[in-house]
């Protein structure tokens, strides 16, 4: 439990007091999202201590917000869900995400780009039914022509789901695609598009025509990419 208090009988600032703390927001993101499992919300939050995740989740669990359930005995591999209260979050993190959309700065963002962080949030979103009702594997190449591009591997199968690989898994490539990781960020958060890469020669796709063709629909853009931006007066 936090020992930090504003010593004030506000709501606000009760509420404050358990969400306010550095990474709580951005992980109640990841389990809003659904990941449950302590190494899925390490992905979410890569640059998060495994430490300090404990620590926040103890704290979660702690306020009633989470509830951690053993799903395997041997290794132990723990659960970590939502509560009732940790449901009715769910709107407020969608509006938190909404306002940052819409009024802070993009700019510095696409500075702070984390290619495994952008590829697992692609992953979660991808928009299976905009892919053939097959299985199928997509190989993203993401970096700088003076720098060693990295491999990722999105595999989507109307069985299993999709997958997210950093090794070859060693599947047929139905589509492969290369850009730079700032061009890739943008389009996920709606500030490009993809057609604007391509005729921009930011972006290249070699494979399956009509997978190729349909990037703009399959890609699994950040749930605000569709929020326009707003100018502070």
């Amino acid at each position: 439990m936090t020992t930090s208090t504003y010593h004030q009988f506000c709501p606000v600032a009760m509420a404050a007091e358990i969400l306010g703390s550095r990474w709580t927001i951005v992980l109640l993101r990841e389990l809003c999202t659904g990941s449950t499992r302590f190494n899925d919300l390490r992905r979410g939050v890569p640059r998060m201590s495994p430490a300090l995740l404990s620590k926040r989740l103890k704290e979660l669990e702690e306020q009633g917000v989470v509830v951690r359930r053993l799903a395997q005995k041997r290794p132990k591999i723990y659960d970590y869900t939502l509560t009732t209260a940790g449901e009715e979050l769910k709107p407020v993190i969608m509006a938190i995400g909404i306002w940052g959309q819409r009024w802070v700065e993009a700019t510095p963002s696409l500075k702070n780009t984390d290619p495994s962080l952008l590829m697992w949030d692609m992953r979660r979103n991808l928009r299976m039914m905009e892919l053939p009702n097959r299985k199928l594997t997509i190989q993203f190449m993401i970096g700088e022509d003076q720098m060693p591009y990295k491999k990722y591997w999105i595999i989507s199968d109307p069985k299993e789901g999709a997958d997210l690989c950093s090794i070859d898994p060693g599947f047929d490539v139905d589509l492969y695609v290369k850009v730079d990781l700032r061009t890739i960020t943008a389009i996920w958060m709606g500030l490009d598009t993809v057609a604007r890469a391509l005729d921009d020669d930011r972006l290249f796709v070699h494979g399956d025509i009509d997978i190729a063709s349909n990037m703009q629909n399959w890609l699994g853009l950040s749930p605000f990419a569709a929020e326009e931006k707003q100018v502070v007066s």
